[in-house]
């Protein structure tokens, strides 16, 4: 007998009645995750409730760097995760879902012959964002934890795969009009009657950039290298390489925004150093996102980690066996980062792409707003 195939579940579907549950998947280099949320009081997830959660760590990317494509192995523990996801999104009568896969889909060779499996076996009808579509969601997934007095900010998002950073200006912006402004960079559905708010928030990006570099890929590049400290320093010239080209970058202009600069880093790396700073020897989310984590200490800590050899990466309680392998790449690059835009303390966020997605999804479709009701799938992406 010849297996059922899965219901395809299409990103933002429209449904016969106005939705009211929301699901946002980010398949990344290492990581598999998914939110199912409703619109609810701005609190902790700044407008949503969450009602299912899911993460896993597929490491996706696991020799992509070297050979160009998607291992078996990482697909098929990935199919796993996505099985998963695709239950609970039907469990949970999800209206519109947005799914979308980064920096490994984007560069594996057989990356296409993989979301057609997916397809196939979950039902999950995968999206391979551009980097700036990744860039402006990793933004407006950040956009609560905005400070009024911030007259720009730079969000930074480290990945597996890639390592996204925006800088928006914010002068002469409303406090009150500012997460809206944010919001409306979010690539995603929204009708013509906000047109004019798209434009006027592009308007406002200063540069941004997606660098080819993550703490997977830089990892494996420079895996040959023995010495911690060494190759500490091979990973933060090579992610400044890469990251020449931000506008932000030349010396003139950045010290010029520096003075109502806010920082906001978005990663693994970011919390865990967030958590440590803290003491915490178990994560706490409520406790993390949101912090403020000062230059001095993230300095401090990443050199601490970085002294403490591998088996003691390991062996630390507050870091775990999947984060400290790449827990050395992750301080390269925020260290490059802290060191290029020198602010006393960068905000904490353990939020990204999912909020991000979630955000836009529930934006475009406020009661009462402009866009309100059902919108055909796949509308304005830009």
């Amino acid at each position: 007998m010849q297996a059922r195939r899965p219901a395809r579940i299409d990103a933002q579907a429209a449904p016969a009645r106005a939705p009211s549950r929301y699901a946002a998947l980010d398949l990344g280099t290492n990581n598999c995750r998914l939110l199912i949320a409703e619109p609810g009081p701005a609190g902790i997830h700044g407008g949503f409730r969450v009602l299912d959660a899911f993460s896993r760590n597929v490491r996706l990317g696991e020799g992509v760097e070297a050979r160009g494509e998607l291992s078996r192995e990482a697909m098929n523990r990935t199919v796993d995760a996505l099985r998963i996801c695709a239950a609970k999104i039907r469990r949970h009568d999800v209206a519109r879902a947005r799914i979308v896969a980064t920096e490994a889909c984007r560069r594996a060779a057989n990356a296409r012959g993989f979301l057609r499996r997916v397809r196939r076996e979950t039902g999950l009808d995968i999206e391979v964002i551009t980097p700036e579509q990744e860039a402006r969601l990793a933004l407006a997934g950040c956009a609560p934890l905005l400070e009024e007095s911030a007259e720009s900010l730079m969000v930074f998002d480290i990945g597996g795969g890639s390592t996204e950073l925006i800088w928006i200006d914010l002068v002469g912006v409303a406090p009150d009009q500012r997460q809206d402004m944010i919001l409306a960079l979010a690539p995603g559905r929204g009708g013509p009657d906000r047109s004019e708010l798209r434009r006027a928030a592009r308007a406002r990006i200063v540069d941004w950039i997606s660098a080819p570099v993550g703490v997977a890929t830089l990892h494996d590049r420079f895996a040959d290298v023995a010495e911690d400290r060494d190759r500490y320093a091979l990973m933060a010239c090579h992610f400044e390489d890469h990251i020449a080209g931000f506008l932000p970058y030349e010396e003139d202009l950045a010290a010029a925004k520096l003075g109502g600069l806010q920082i906001i880093g978005a990663s693994g790396t970011v919390t865990t150093l967030g958590a440590l700073r803290l003491g915490l020897e178990r994560y706490d989310r409520a406790r993390v996102d949101g912090m403020w984590l000062e230059r001095a200490a993230a300095t401090r800590i990443s050199r601490h980690l970085i002294d403490l050899g591998p088996g003691g990466r390991q062996a630390h309680p507050g870091v775990g066996a999947d984060r400290a392998e790449l827990i050395v790449a992750g301080a390269a690059i925020l260290h490059t980062i802290l060191r290029l835009w020198p602010a006393e303390r960068i905000r904490v966020a353990d939020r990204g792409l999912r909020e991000g997605m979630l955000h836009s999804l529930m934006w475009a479709e406020r009661p009462g707003g402009p866009c309100a009701g059902p919108a055909r799938a796949g509308a304005d992406r830009g």
